[in-house]
């Protein structure tokens, strides 16, 4: 039976072109030409006190205006992007392959069919040699870099981004609108204690200002960051780290300004979000699914890192870090977190005790830091004053940003509270806003270990103590005293309770513990790792394996 129909299809038309870009086209010879224009130039006289500012927007009108005549910007579209295994081995199969396609389809010969089977199989199977060769050598050569390398793991086994929302000037604006409405929504949640549970000794040591660096130390400096800044940069980082010989003394007479006078430039404190899609599996058309990555000029991360340099020479000196905070540490990262926490609880453990480990997880902690605190943390606890606690004053006060989304930016929008993100003084600054917590955790004998915001908390119960973490529960009800008085909150989603026992996995309901109840797991997500109770530790998405 023969069953006949209408149907309607409506066509749409797919746009299969790549959009066009705004680029420079930076030859070997622009960094020639840009130099002798820029030597032509002369500095503007500094006035009294040593005009920052000034200096500041003179070097990037200078640069930004050079640049445009020696290399404008052009129109292009860019080239389809191909698979960095595909080469020319790969080619020349993929050839005889199309080939024999094209005689099949002409001949339509059996022999013709069984010569183009036998070419798409080898075709397959060198793609896949060339695959195995590329990360392979990829694995080789970055054994000692876990960013490289968990970042070509994401490639393989997170498919891309499915989908994107439309580009406009309106959708940049309504990123910004929901990045500042979500950190006064967490501030607002906040309900400040009377009183401050936390009992800090003022620092000794004192730390007035900054010293002037030579051209030779900024050389070196320069050299050593790496070459991203923001899209908003007058010169490309990279060819800024080029053309550095011709430019660096102007170069530093900003950065020195900077630091004598104790003001940072305007330029310095904007930033440039893109909002980036934190899972690939999540619904791409609603905002919470994207976090703000920020991007800072590359001319403020030379001054943030001669600052950081000369700041972590002087708290190193004195001691005032916090011994157990890993984050963002020299020869400290999340392994060693774990690894001393794990010693820990596996000591406790051979000594006959039960371990209860909790593990904290702060809302959005970067973004609610409130700045009058953190200079009352900065002068008291660290001893920073004078022009130096000036600097700091200057570099969080008036900071701005813009949402940048696929092309389409925002109008500017001023941070209200947090430290910079992106931002080479961002982590330890918050290091150091944190730094009460630990008073208050060693003064009810509770261990810790800190990573950035992630806390590790963890007590032994003993049997002579019938088990009691009474201890552990009056320090969480201090720590979330503490954090609301100081606009940080505890994420109560993300909070995770582990039991061990001497003897194997243990048993939740053979220990009682509380409030805490609620929030015990079998197994835990920790700073990037699985455990459980039984004493393993595995990648996420990995076979867990013993240590």
């Amino acid at each position: 039976m023969v069953v006949l129909f209408d149907a309607v299809f409506s066509r749409t038309t797919v746009q299969t072109s790549a959009p066009v870009r705004r680029c420079r086209i930076i030859n070997p010879s622009t960094a020639a030409q840009f130099a002798t224009a820029f030597n032509q130039l002369s500095m503007p006289a500094n006035r009294t006190p040593l005009d920052t500012e000034n200096l500041s927007s003179w070097f990037q009108y200078s640069c930004l205006t050079i640049l445009d005549s020696v290399a404008p910007l052009k129109t292009r579209k860019p080239k389809a992007k191909t698979d960095p295994w595909f080469n020319d081995v790969t080619r020349a199969v993929r050839r005889e392959c199309r080939r024999a396609e094209r005689r099949w389809k002409r001949d339509k010969l059996q022999v013709s069919l069984q010569i183009l089977k036998d070419c798409w199989r080898l075709y397959q199977d060198t793609v896949k040699e060339a695959k195995r060769k590329y990360f392979s050598k990829i694995i080789s050569s970055n054994s000692h870099n876990p960013r490289v390398l968990f970042k070509s793991i994401d490639s393989v086994l997170n498919a891309p981004q499915s989908g994107c929302l439309e580009a406009s000037h309106k959708l940049s604006n309504d990123f910004m609108c929901f990045f500042i409405e979500k950190v006064a929504t967490t501030r607002a949640l906040i309900s400040s204690p009377e009183s401050d549970p936390s009992v800090s000794i003022p620092c000794s040591a004192v730390f007035n200002q900054f010293e002037p660096v030579t051209l030779s130390y900024l050389e070196d400096v320069v050299g050593h960051l790496r070459p991203s800044g923001s899209p908003n940069d007058p010169v490309p980082p990279q060819f800024f780290k080029e053309i550095f010989p011709s430019i660096g003394q102007a170069v530093l007479t900003v950065i020195n300004s900077s630091l004598i006078s104790g003001v940072v430039p305007a330029n310095f404190k904007h930033a440039v979000v893109q909002p980036l899609l934190k899972k690939p599996a999540l619904d791409h058309t609603v905002l919470a699914s994207y976090r703000p990555i920020s991007k800072l000029s590359f001319m403020s991360k030379i001054l943030e890192k001669i600052v950081h340099c000369q700041l972590m020479d002087f708290l190193n000196e004195n001691g005032i870090l916090e011994v157990f905070q890993s984050g963002f540490k020299n020869f400290h990262s999340t392994e060693s977190a774990l690894l001393k926490v794990f010693n820990d609880i596996l000591l406790s453990c051979d000594s006959g005790n039960h371990v209860v480990l909790v593990l904290l997880d702060l809302t959005a902690a970067f973004d609610t830091v409130d700045h009058n605190i953190l200079l009352s943390r900065l002068h008291h606890l660290a001893g920073i004053r004078g022009t130096a606690l000036k600097w700091f004053r200057s570099y969080l006060c008036d900071r701005t940003f813009s949402v940048n989304f696929l092309g389409y930016e925002s109008s500017s929008a001023t941070f209200q509270s947090g430290v910079p993100q992106g931002s080479i003084l961002g982590p330890l600054l918050f290091s150091l806003y944190l730094q009460p917590l630990g008073t208050i955790l060693r003064r009810h004998g509770i261990s810790f270990h800190c990573y950035a915001d992630d806390c590790q908390i963890y007590l032994p119960l003993k049997q002579k103590e019938a088990f009691s973490i009474k201890p552990l529960l009056a320090c969480l009800e201090d720590i979330k005293s503490w954090m609301s008085l100081n606009f940080l909150r505890c994420n109560s989603s993300k909070t995770e309770v582990i039991l061990f026992g001497p003897s194997g996995p243990c048993v939740p309901s053979a220990i009682d513990l509380g409030p805490l109840a609620e929030y015990v797991k079998s197994v835990v997500t920790n700073l990037g790792f699985k455990m459980d109770s039984d004493f393993k530790l595995g990648l996420l998405s990995s076979p867990v394996f013993i240590i």
